[in-house]
């Protein structure tokens, strides 16, 4: 069977691109994106149309309420099944990856180690103060496991803190007896790049496009439903949007601005995490990259 993941910086252009592709080759798609996996985050998330879904088998779409967490064992678990499902009822259409979330995709192929719900404990990590104490605090439990991470990794020292407090062992220990579970399937990996300014260009029309399209309505529906403090709308586009509406924010003009602005920065994150952590990815400008997805697809083919 043949995966093939197209990342890219958001705004980039890769989910027009996949779906392209995957109409006229016949391929299904896993949208590995932190956003669309939500019910009702539509037009912040860019998800694919109703008719875009009609068109091509998309998955790990609507999946989550707004009020839960996503994380890297959700869109493995999701995968899998999609795997599964391919090859049980068409064992040779190819399945493209497509996402800004790369670093779900990394922790995927590299193996995860099961683990426990860990969201009332990461209250309690949060609880033990701002990221020099909790790191202190980390120390203390388990120093090898400290000195692994860096001390402003926030996400990380949360983690390690909770999985202490929800399991009563230090990480370090946790893991080791805990072993990392592989994917077991070889995914051939490429980015669509964009010229920085391009891409400038393309993320300021998306965003005006999306506050066009009711952005801010469609926030302000789940902000009334699930409080501010719902994982959905704690992401880039969505946060700006609850700012707007809780007076943080003064004008659409700014709101605009804040979104374009904090995607620019998510766009250079991604770029620069899809250069340094994988090992084997191939980065290629968008005529090239369809041209390449074509032959790759091409030779799958029996």
């Amino acid at each position: 069977m043949k995966i093939i993941a197209v990342l890219g910086s958001s705004g980039s252009g890769k989910s027009a691109l996949a779906h392209r592709i995957a109409m006229e080759q016949n391929c299904e798609i896993f949208s590995l994106d932190s956003l669309s996996i939500y019910k009702y985050i539509d037009i912040a998330s860019a998800k694919p149309t109703p008719l875009e879904q009609s068109q091509v088998h998309y998955y790990a779409l609507n999946i989550l309420e707004p009020y839960q967490k996503s994380n890297a064992m959700i869109f493995r678990e999701l995968l899998l099944q999609a795997i599964a499902h391919i090859k049980t009822h068409c064992a040779h259409k190819p399945l493209l990856i497509v996402g800004g979330s790369s670093f779900f995709l990394k922790s995927i192929i590299e193996g995860l180690s099961p683990i426990p719900p860990l969201e009332e404990h990461e209250t309690w990590a949060k609880s033990l103060g701002n990221i020099t104490t909790q790191y202190a605090q980390l120390v203390q439990i388990d120093k090898a496991y400290a000195q692994s991470i860096t001390p402003t990794d926030t996400y990380r020292i949360c983690k390690a803190l909770a999985l202490f407090k929800a399991t009563n062992m230090p990480p370090s220990v946790y893991f080791a007896t805990h072993k990392k579970q592989p994917l077991g399937y070889d995914i051939e990996i490429f980015s669509l790049e964009r010229e920085r300014e391009e891409l400038r260009k393309r993320i300021a029309k998306r965003t005006k496009m999306m506050i066009a399209q009711g952005i801010v309505e469609e926030v302000k529906t789940i902000l009334e439903s699930y409080g501010a403090q719902a994982p959905a709308l704690r992401a880039i586009g969505t946060e700006e949007c609850v700012n707007f509406l809780q007076g943080k924010i003064t004008s659409l003009h700014q709101l605009e601005e804040q979104i374009f602005f904090h995607t620019c920065q998510l766009a250079k994150r991604q770029r620069t995490f899809n250069r340094t952590q994988f090992a084997h990815i191939t980065h290629l400008e968008e005529k090239a990259l369809e041209a390449r997805l074509r032959e790759q697809i091409h030779n799958n083919t029996p």
